[in-house]
């Protein structure tokens, strides 16, 4: 989770989400720093809008899975229901590759996203 935590960091304060700023974020918190976990996500994020994230995670009610939630979401919205999918089919496609990334590793990356 503090692998998250560093990139929403990193995004607040304007700066680049890369492998370098995300392992100092790390080092300065005190996490002994995993190079494939940081790896994993520099590339899960690359194509992500963080904050447009933020604001879809924040959309889906608690009890709900995200691709349900965001389904509902996409019925009710009508038109908007093209651009949902996409960012679906994103944040699954990300989740299975850190699944990928979990068993390789040995930790759980599925959890960063939980």
């Amino acid at each position: 989770m503090e692998y998250v935590y560093a990139a929403l960091i990193l995004n607040e304060s304007g700066e680049e989400i890369n492998e370098e700023n995300l392992t100092n974020v790390l080092d300065a918190a005190g996490v002994d720093v995993e190079e494939s976990r940081v790896k994993a996500l520099v590339a899960a994020l690359e194509d992500v809008d963080i904050d447009e994230a933020v604001e879809q995670a924040a959309a889906v009610p608690a009890g709900g899975a995200a691709a349900g939630g965001a389904a509902a979401e996409g019925g009710a919205a009508g038109g908007e229901e093209g651009g949902d999918e996409e960012a679906e089919e994103e944040e699954a496609a990300e989740e299975e590759e850190e699944d990928e990334e979990d068993e390789a590793s040995g930790e759980g990356l599925g959890e960063l996203f939980g």
